[in-house]
């Protein structure tokens, strides 16, 4: 089944040149959608969001997906356009994403980036380009066999510093699928050319025991809001268990449990399990990068907008003018 673009029609490729853009990064359950969008009622922006399961239609519950009140009030790109039997993929984002900022910034609004997948955020923001290989199902299929270590230790026999995080097996997968028909180095197949626009990293964190009570709260209402039916759907619906959107967080433990592997009971805690491993591998990710500008926030008290919008102004951000 094919996924049709966010975006058919044109925008100039200039249209971004020289545009301030706030791109807001963290762990997950940290409350970046929250800030992104105060913030985009503050300065009148549109939020492009930089997350590998939201693209995807149908499944909302798991993936985060914004409110339809949020929605109501502000504009987002980059969700809600692609297939879940599809496949998605990085360059693909981009494509997307960058039609999207040019967009949002001929119109004469702030174009803001929130996410979550490392490398989507990155590329993005960066100017990475990358390889267009299409997918192999064959060999994805002999692939998804593999455990995540037996996966890392094929892929750095190919190629010793691919680049990508070895604990995520579908970042492993493509690599390999990649590698396997253009050839190592991974690196080389990354291309980075600096967008026209700029890029201001605003980073949220907290301590780790109230990132792991958020995302505690949040796996039991995930359940409570009828994740297990919307993943029933789904496979009703025709999408395979084996989908990219139905592997990630919350929908492969519903999946244990529709299969009999866990218990009800179970399920949100294995979710908070999964999801804190995945937060910590963000704050390894992001904290490499100084050009992160972190401010911290507690159980109770949430960074304001007011806060971040005061140190973009204070580093030289402009909104877009039109």
């Amino acid at each position: 089944m094919i996924h049709v673009s966010a975006y058919s029609r044109p925008v100039t490729s200039n249209s971004s040149a020289g545009v301030h853009v706030p791109v807001i990064v963290g762990p997950t359950g940290i409350g970046k959608s929250q800030l992104a969008f105060e913030l985009a009622l503050e300065v009148g922006g549109e939020i492009v969001v930089a997350d590998s399961r939201q693209v995807y239609q149908m499944l909302d519950i798991a993936t985060n997906k914004p409110s339809a009140e949020q929605r109501r009030r502000v504009r987002y790109h980059m969700i809600d356009f692609v297939d879940p039997a599809a496949s998605f993929n990085a360059r693909e984002y981009i494509s997307g994403a960058e039609a999207a900022i040019a967009d949002i910034a001929a119109r004469g609004l702030v174009p803001i980036i929130e996410g979550g997948t490392m490398l989507y955020v990155d590329a993005v923001s960066d100017g990475f380009s990358l390889t267009g290989v299409p997918p192999n199902p064959a060999l994805r299929a002999e692939l998804n066999k593999m455990g995540v270590g037996e996966l890392s230790e094929m892929l750095l026999a190919i190629d010793p510093d691919p680049g990508v995080d070895l604990q995520n097996p579908v970042r492993v997968v493509r690599a390999i699928e990649v590698l396997q028909s253009a050839g190592p180095p991974l690196r080389r197949l990354r291309k980075r050319t600096a967008p026209a626009w700029t890029p201001f990293r605003v980073g949220l964190t907290a301590d780790l025991q109230v990132i792991d009570r958020s995302l505690e709260d949040r796996s039991r209402r995930q359940v409570e809001r009828g994740l297990v039916a919307e993943t029933e759907s789904a496979l009703k619906a025709g999408v395979p268990s084996t989908a990219p959107v139905l592997t990630g967080i919350g929908y492969a433990e519903a999946l244990a449990y529709i299969c009999g592997d866990i218990s009800l009971d179970q399920l949100p805690v294995a979710m908070a399990q999964s999801n804190r491993q995945y937060a910590r591998r963000q704050l390894r990710w992001w904290r490499r990068d100084a050009r992160v500008r972190w401010f911290a926030a507690t159980e109770h008290a949430p960074v304001p907008a007011n806060a971040i919008l005061n140190y973009l102004k204070e580093s030289g951000f402009e909104p877009n003018l039109g």
